[in-house]
């Protein structure tokens, strides 16, 4: 095994097949369930063999069954219905002309997102149990031990999805994180690591709150983490890894929230591991940052070794050398090589084609093997 592990955010490309299935569903168009599940076990079965072959030490099931990382929460909770407003992202609103030709490429996936209408409750756990069964077989047909499965935060869930019922976003946070705790646990529960994504402390800067002042999103990212906190009480913080992210578009990213500002109150999560941006060009600079902080004595850094945004696959070589940099500050017993965001955060789109990110994923690999070597 190389001293430096490989991973990464949790969405992976999906076939036509998949991504047909799926929306079918979100349609509520005519499918057979029987069909649809052997498809989606066949998909989970392909998806963690290629992991396999290419290298990569800890898996997931590319969130083959999710048509997005945050509504598809809509199955497993009660009191979701409808449709939301969409937001443009206050960098793109900046820049006009080209959200304009971003819309007009077609680049924007149309699904619904069902907003809040009525009391949360757990509905159903069986979509979730079936997906702990089928990547569990296909991680044994692999040959895998260890894998993550990817869970929604409760900010992002109202990031997407506002509310009708509750009177501020913190009572409705709360009844997320109580709802989607069973998620988290059961995940856990079934012998994988749980990967909370929330975008909402980095995202949700210019699309939750763009209209405040950076100390008081700054305090509104306290109160997530302290929901956060909350919903993994009962789970060992070494089962649990987070992914924070800006958003995983390609664009100016002019309004992104340092790292370095909103870094204080990430260091206050209850987590074994923290995953980042590290590549693209508006935080490739920040892993200066690392360098004049306090690591928490069990957390390990999953940094972003490529770009998720881009169709350049990233040299070996250039990713060694973003692995040392890292292992240099923390020691590489506390780094594994991830990405900065998934490859296909929502069913049948994607920035980077399906093959190119693949063939990403191996450079990881290669470039994991050749900064183990040098440490």
């Amino acid at each position: 095994m190389a001293l430096i592990l490989t991973t990464h955010v949790g969405s992976l490309p999906r076939s036509q097949i998949v991504a047909d299935l799926l929306f079918a569903r979100e349609r509520e168009q005519p499918f057979d369930p029987a069909a649809y599940d052997q498809a989606m076990e066949e998909a989970t079965n392909a998806v963690l063999a290629k992991q396999a072959a290419i290298g990569i030490d800890l898996p997931s099931d590319g969130e083959t069954s999710k048509i997005s990382y945050a509504t598809y929460i809509k199955d497993r909770l009660t009191g979701f219905s409808g449709d939301s407003p969409r937001r443009a992202p206050a960098d793109l609103q900046d820049f006009p002309s080209f959200m304009e030709k971003l819309s007009k490429a077609g680049g924007t996936p149309t699904y619904r997102r069902p907003r809040c209408t009525a009391p949360i409750t757990v509905k159903d756990m069986a979509p979730l149990a079936r997906d702990l069964t089928v990547m569990k077989a296909a991680m044994h047909k692999a040959g895998y031990r260890d894998g993550f499965m990817n869970s929604a935060s409760p900010g992002v869930i109202a990031l997407f999805q506002p509310s009708d019922i509750h009177p501020d976003i913190d009572s409705y946070m709360e009844d997320l994180a109580e709802g989607m705790r069973h998620e988290y646990e059961g995940i856990v529960a079934a012998g994988l690591t749980v990967q909370i994504d929330a975008p909402d402390l980095g995202l949700g800067r210019h699309m939750l709150y763009p209209e405040m002042s950076e100390e008081d999103f700054l305090r509104r990212a306290a109160r997530h983490v302290e929901i956060i906190n909350h919903a993994l009480r009962n789970i060992d913080a070494k089962r649990v890894r987070l992914h924070i992210c800006w958003g995983n578009y390609e664009g100016p990213h002019t309004r992104d929230i340092a790292l370095a500002r909103v870094l204080p109150e990430l260091l206050k999560l209850k987590i074994g591991g923290l995953l980042f941006e590290a590549s693209n060009p508006r935080h490739a600079h920040e892993w200066t940052v690392w360098r004049d902080t306090r690591l928490p004595p069990d957390w390990v850094l999953i940094p972003g070794c490529l770009d998720s945004t881009t169709n350049f696959v990233e040299h070996p070589e250039l990713v060694a050398q973003r692995i040392e940099t890292f292992a240099r500050l923390v020691g590489p017993d506390r780094v594994i090589a991830g990405t900065d965001c998934g490859f296909g955060t929502f069913a049948g789109y994607g920035a980077v084609h399906g093959d190119i990110a693949w063939a990403k994923l191996g450079s990881l690999v290669e470039g994991a093997r050749i900064a183990s070597s040098r440490l």
